[in-house]
């Protein structure tokens, strides 16, 4: 019994040994002086048992402040998750929120550093699922929050998937009932609309032209739709596709027309041994968005 203990003790160091490394110190992208926001479907999270180490060590490493994350199935590892970032970055005192109203445990989340921002409200908007089922399969998550003395709104968003008539009815419908939602509530505040939206922005016909169509939103990663693929976020061969956005309203164009603000994907790929492979198999089939503002 003793042997057979030993033997499978030393095959699961081994195997760890042999995991795929990341390297982690080419995904950097936080500042201190910025504040960056990021979405990140992170699926069936987690997909294995070794994806919260990589998670926690993939948010580390990019350095958001502020995090949307969807596809959070777990609570238990959710809360493991939270647990070592506490652990491993105790200076930024991260906190966290899951949703909890998906049926298929398909939930919206939040991640953020309570050193650097205070989070004031989360709440879900069109959350009668007997009125917004169709648009909204999973509510709509805002995070309200104050940073450097001013307010912030992220909407996290995970809309429908898949091809079809039908269900790019669905994301245009959802896409109209958050501008008509920001509009009469948040006409005047700082916006950021993020998530896996499961739509191009670059289609003839465009079920984010509600957005696309108006001089007060700007989709601040249209550049990487528009540009090589190898930088979209759903690096998937069989679906290639730029599908998760963030979008800004106009209180916040100067900011990021300032020098040092950007929006990047995270190729984490780029930077695993095994690639695209390694990403899907240990992590998620999505690449991370981040924003950069230059609040200062």
């Amino acid at each position: 019994m003793k042997k057979m203990l030993l033997f499978l003790f030393l095959a699961t160091i081994l195997f760890a040994e042999n995991l795929p490394e990341i390297e982690y110190e080419k995904l950097i992208f936080g500042e201190e002086q910025t504040l960056e926001i990021m979405s990140w479907n992170i699926q069936k999270f987690p997909k294995t048992e070794f994806t919260v180490d990589y998670v926690t060590k993939i948010i580390l490493a990019i350095d958001a402040d502020v995090i949307g994350l969807q596809e959070i199935q777990s609570e238990k590892d959710f809360t493991q998750l939270l647990y070592n970032l506490r652990e491993k970055n105790p200076q930024n005192n991260w906190c966290g929120f899951r949703a909890d109203t998906n049926e298929w445990d398909m939930n919206l989340a939040y991640l953020y550093k309570s050193s650097k921002i205070i989070a004031d409200s989360i709440y879900q908007i069109y959350a009668d699922d007997s009125k917004f089922h169709q648009p909204f399969p999973r509510k709509p998550l805002v995070l309200e929050f104050s940073y450097l003395g001013d307010k912030f709104y992220i909407i996290n968003n995970h809309l429908k998937a898949m091809p079809g008539e039908k269900n790019e009815h669905r994301r245009e419908d959802a896409c109209q009932k958050l501008y008509d939602y920001i509009e009469a509530n948040l006409s005047a505040e700082n916006v950021c609309v993020l998530g896996d939206m499961n739509d191009e922005l670059v289609d003839e016909n465009n079920v984010f032209n509600v957005f696309l169509n108006s001089e007060d939103y700007l989709f601040v990663d249209l550049v990487i739709a528009e540009n090589e693929d190898s930088n979209w976020s759903y690096p998937y061969w069989k679906y290639r596709s730029h599908i998760d956005h963030i979008l800004i309203s106009n209180e916040l164009f100067d900011e990021y027309k300032k020098m040092g603000s950007d929006v990047r994907v995270i190729t984490i790929d780029k930077f695993m041994e095994g690639g695209d492979k390694s990403r899907y198999e240990y992590i998620t089939d999505h690449r991370p968005v981040v924003i950069k503002l230059n609040l200062q």
